[in-house]
């Protein structure tokens, strides 16, 4: 083998042709001790990259232990005290939840839900779909006032008093009937929470299709994004999710419902990414903190820590987003009626166990 390229010192001189002068001892000597040098120094680095190499695995193990003696002591209080009934489990049965992104800001108390999806997960093939609707779709429901689906759990909330029910609860209600599915949980995650999930993971990557542009001093939002790939922060991942409409000089093109929903989905995958590096699963105990005084859901915590083991390694390949759309009529979104049936379809589905397409490979994922 030729050693022009290699790195390595020159081969030891009894192995050269014989007719060549030997060296004088002391030079053989020397060039030896060269050697052992080098390879003293490879070995040093080898050794050094497997112990990086175990500190990495044992801080996954680690973590993950950490994971779960927060939720077995009660450190992380997101979900609720309760049993899961058995057979119900995350790792049994397909369950539905309720998603809601509330506009709630310490300067800007509100119950309007920016952001409505739904999401079906099924552990046998380790896949889901997660529909969103438009904040301005109009709902009209055997039973409940004809209006903007975002102004339902505000409304419900309004009532509990009165009428001795959650919001929650009834928001349950309200989308399984509207889906045609039962759904098992309600999620309600603040902006803030938001914020601080995406600065625990260290920031999203995108990108931005066009400008966006928009300020209100009265709530505090300044958003100014470019054209562009960008990895945003917390406080700029919420900018590119929420924007609509620009007040700047020059003006900034306007974006719809549907834009917004795409943008929804292009972060969620991002996060998705990030949750599963190996940076992600390491920060997994500060994301946790992150969301524990931000988010509000009826998730048994036993069950939380079912669901995560269950689909903490889910492909985002069988991850299927379906996001519906319509026609903008100031001032509602008329959904597509195909868009919309086809959305419940693959929700039903899901929870059937039935390929969608997104996960004709994940019943053979070990």
């Amino acid at each position: 083998m030729s050693t022009r390229n290699s790195g390595l010192p020159p081969r030891a001189n009894g192995q050269q042709p014989t007719n060549r002068k030997q060296p004088v001892k002391g030079a053989s000597k020397k060039k030896t001790k060269k050697k052992v040098k080098k390879r003293g120094f490879f070995g040093r680095l080898v050794r050094v990259l497997l112990t990086l190499l175990i500190i990495a695995i044992l801080g996954v193990l680690g973590y993950g232990g950490y994971l779960y003696w927060k939720l077995e002591h009660g450190v992380f209080n997101a979900g609720v005290e309760g049993t899961v009934a058995p057979g119900h489990s995350a790792s049994e049965k397909p369950l539905t939840m309720l998603i809601l992104g509330t506009d709630n800001r310490p300067k800007h108390e509100s119950y309007l839900t920016d952001v409505i999806m739904v999401a079906a997960l099924n552990p046998k093939t380790k896949s889901a779909t997660i529909v969103s609707l438009p904040r301005d779709t109009y709902v009209e429901l055997s039973g409940y006032k004809k209006t903007k689906i975002n102004e339902f759990y505000a409304r419900f909330k309004g009532k509990e008093k009165s009428s001795g029910l959650l919001a929650e609860d009834e928001m349950k209600t309200m989308m399984g009937k509207y889906l045609d599915i039962d759904v098992d949980y309600t999620t309600i995650l603040d902006f803030q929470g938001f914020r601080d999930v995406v600065d625990e993971l260290g920031g999203v990557e995108v990108n931005i299709s066009e400008n966006m542009c928009y300020t209100d001093t009265v709530d505090g939002t300044n958003i100014n994004l470019k054209k562009g790939p960008a990895e945003l922060d917390g406080k700029n991942a919420l900018d590119y999710v929420r924007y609509r409409k620009s007040n700047c000089k020059p003006k900034t093109n306007a974006s719809d419902d549907f834009d917004r929903n795409k943008r929804q989905n292009e972060v969620l995958n991002s996060l998705v990414d990030q949750m599963q590096s190996l940076g992600g699963v390491l920060k997994i105990g500060k994301v946790l903190d992150a969301v524990d005084s931000n988010m509000k859901t009826d998730i048994e915590n036993s069950q939380i820590k079912d669901m995560i083991a269950t689909y903490w390694k889910i492909s985002k390949e069988n991850i299927e987003f379906k996001p519906v759309t319509g026609t903008w009529r100031s001032p509602y979104v008329y959904i597509n009626d195909e868009e919309f049936e086809a959305a419940k379809k693959s929700l039903q589905d899901r929870i059937a166990g039935i390929s969608t397409g997104a996960d004709s490979t994940a019943a053979e994922t070990p």
